[in-house]
């Protein structure tokens, strides 16, 4: 990094084999432009609510400096970075989205002498055409990623004093502060360990616990991208059952989807058919859909302000279920309805996964698979039935797929429910294929039904109600989809 863009940004990236211009040629490409500076930008509406959110944390560290950094970006291969996505914490208490997130940003908030905090964004701004870095900068510069804000364009946006990202380090130096570490190497670098680290985690994790009203509509957005993914994940079903490789043909077709509707996903694609769903984190998506066995498809759209959707359906690739398929996916349907009337304020974050295990050990009793009753299985120290249903039912989502993970254990699986939280109700059964418990007909099925519930006053609202659950909607849904093409 050699040079210097109008602002005064030392930032010139070069990879090892580039040819260096001339000095003619560089002077030659400080000429001839049109002004292009934007017309003035309007704040954007989350601007309100992540000043909100600074206040309370403001109030709770006061008279300590505060350091969220975006993070860095991650090296893919040589010269080749992966898809930036910015730290939560520095999107959630910035506003900063979408493509405007760029690395190396870092929101800083200072004490002020009479209380509170001044805040500060600091940022790589645009490398103007009067610079080499506009056209020599592979990392940063114009002509190789894109246009980035000026200072005043992002101040304008976000409503945050804005600074060159250059100047930070020589700010943080000798101070005290209270950092988010691990997501940039300059920075962690240049701030010593506070004592108080681990509780400024904590907390920034735990504020997201309850989402504002902003979060909930995002949240519903990424919901409703994620409902038209799944129809056109439907509408490739027959073409994955033609190729060896179906599931790749289903993980494509929802993932450019999610590129249309926002950021990307908001996690790896579970694309998993027959025997595989029974892998709870099947992400390879390299085997055949075949006909006749179900499909498993545990998806996300992340919208461009990173909040993000958790759904998962499981589909039959023919378009009907068979009578042993039904069964047990009518018995995961009836664990989640459990799991719904479990949702509401008052209530223990661990109830909900209690009322889903109770349907599926009654269920699997009833059966005959379970040694001993269903009774009996649900107690903690015996447990027989989770052979076939291993996971937790449920966790906080926002801008994270996991959110708040940070949270202590009393505020999340010990806490009490409160209205405004958001979380996933997925109970689901997994019969491996070489279970000799079940019947033939039984094994290599896996099911999981998921929807994302926001906490009402009265209960939850199933954010993702519109995206088919029941079985009979479920064929509907694969018939007329198919028959309208």
């Amino acid at each position: 990094m050699n040079n210097e863009n109008a602002e005064g940004e030392t930032t010139t990236t070069k990879r090892v084999h580039d040819q260096a211009p001339s000095e003619a040629y560089g002077e030659f490409m400080k000429t001839g432009w049109i002004p292009s500076d934007l017309p003035e930008l309007a704040p954007l509406e989350v601007v309100t609510y992540a000043y909100t959110r600074r206040q309370v944390l403001s109030a709770a560290f006061p008279d300590v400096r505060l350091v969220i950094p975006a993070g860095n970006s991650k090296v893919r291969a040589n010269d080749t970075d992966y898809v930036y996505r910015p730290d939560s914490t520095f999107a959630y208490y910035s506003g900063v989205q979408g493509s405007d997130a760029t690395e190396d940003a870092v929101l800083v908030m200072e004490p002020k002498a009479e209380g509170g905090h001044d805040t500060y964004l600091y940022i790589h701004p645009r490398s103007t055409r009067d610079t080499d870095a506009f056209y020599r900068d592979t990392h940063y510069g114009e002509l190789w990623v894109g246009r980035r804000y000026t200072l005043s364009e992002a101040q304008s946006r976000y409503q945050i004093a804005t600074r060159k990202v250059t100047e930070l380090q020589n700010f943080l130096t000798g101070t005290p502060a209270l950092l988010l570490r691990g997501g940039d190497r300059m920075v962690d670098a240049a701030i010593a360990v506070h004592p108080r680290e681990e509780e400024f985690l904590i907390f920034t994790s735990e504020q997201r616990l309850i989402k504002d009203e902003y979060e909930i509509r995002e949240m519903q957005l990424a919901v409703d991208a994620t409902g038209f993914g799944f129809n056109d994940v439907i509408l490739t079903l027959p073409a994955a059952a033609e190729h060896p490789r179906g599931e790749r043909i289903i993980e494509g077709a929802f993932f450019g989807r999610a590129r249309l509707e926002g950021h990307g996903v908001g996690y790896n694609t579970i694309a998993a058919s027959g025997s595989h769903a029974c892998v709870l984190h099947w992400t390879r998506n390299d085997g055949p859909v075949q006909h006749g066995d179900l499909v498993l498809i545990d998806a996300g759209i992340e919208v461009d302000s990173f909040y993000t959707a958790d759904i998962t359906r499981t589909l039959p690739i023919s378009g009907k279920f068979s009578p042993a398929q039904r069964a047990l996916y009518m018995l995961v349907y009836e664990a989640q309805l459990a799991g719904f009337a479990a949702v509401k304020p008052g209530a223990i974050f661990s109830d909900i996964n209690k009322a889903c295990q109770a349907v599926l050990a009654k269920g699997l009793a009833d059966m005959g698979v379970l040694t001993v009753s269903a009774e009996e299985s649900l107690r903690p120290e015996v447990g027989l039935h989770r052979r076939w249903t291993l996971h937790g039912v449920s966790h906080h989502l926002g801008l994270d797929v996991h959110d708040c993970a940070k949270a202590r254990k009393e505020n999340y699986t010990d806490a009490v429910l409160r209205e405004g939280m958001v979380i996933t109700v997925e109970p689901g059964l997994y019969i491996q294929p070489d279970d000799e418990l079940f019947t033939p007909e039984y094994r290599g099925i896996g099911i999981r039904i998921e929807d994302d519930v926001v906490v009402t006053a009265n209960g939850c609202l199933n954010l993702s109600e519109r995206i088919p659950r029941h079985p009979d909607a479920v064929e509907e849904w694969i018939r007329t989809l198919q028959q309208s093409r």
